[in-house]
């Protein structure tokens, strides 16, 4: 799979994983990027807030995600007691670049191609940074995490395969397909637009069935 790295940088987490809240609200990084931001339409009417972005070596902004609704922590899946009202409720949009293999900005190295795969993969392992399986000791949870960030690698890399399905949603008010999965610990979809950029989305306690998408106009209103 083409992908910018294997390597997605993660907010700095606070003791019993809650996020540093510094480690976002940052929108200079987002004003870098030479290609719109994603996120969802006006038709959702709660919360969004920024999360990060991904550079590649040379600086570059390749990626970034921003977020809609609670704003998830890492927590034990049986922290709310079972109750599905007090369970967090969120839709996390990725932007990726659509960009081919080409020479990084200094002329040091070689950035690989992204693709829906990218998005994809990226979208996963967003879900697994805030997912913590009922019962795992917290010395397991890294264990547990490179494990299934694997698993999120492969499934990303078979998009046509038996674990994917479509999933027709409105970006920019036309109809799009998407790839699409659930899972224990919620939902992963991705897909391309025709402003050159993929467009992946994970999330949990929120369907992803009445979602669209749209450019964000002004990106800095979600500091």
């Amino acid at each position: 799979m083409e992908t910018t790295s294997r390597a997605v940088a993660q907010a700095p987490t606070a003791e019993g994983g809650q996020q540093v809240p510094s480690a976002r609200r940052t929108v200079d990084g987002y004003l870098r990027a030479p290609f719109p931001w994603y996120g969802l339409d006006e038709a959702f009417t709660g919360p969004r807030w920024l999360m990060q972005v991904g550079t590649a070596a040379d600086g570059a902004v390749e990626h970034g995600s921003i977020g809609h609704g609670d704003e998830p922590t890492v927590r034990n899946e049986h922290v709310a007691g079972g109750d599905p009202e007090a369970k967090e409720k969120f839709a996390v949009v990725v932007t990726v670049a659509a960009s081919p293999s080409r020479r990084s900005a200094d002329g040091t190295g070689l950035l690989e191609a992204t693709s829906v795969s990218s998005a994809a993969w990226l979208a996963g392992v967003g879900l697994l940074s805030f997912t913590w399986p009922g019962q795992m000791d917290h010395s397991l949870r890294d264990d547990w995490l490179e494990q299934q960030t694997e698993t999120a690698w492969v499934l990303a890399d078979d998009l046509d395969g038996a674990d994917w399905s479509t999933l027709s949603l409105p970006v920019d008010g036309v109809p799009t397909e998407f790839h699409y999965r659930e899972s224990e610990f919620g939902w992963v979809l991705a897909g391309s637009t025709t402003a050159g950029v993929h467009v992946g989305a994970y999330g949990r306690g929120m369907s992803a069935y009445g979602l669209g998408f749209a450019v964000v106009k002004d990106i800095a209103s979600y500091a």
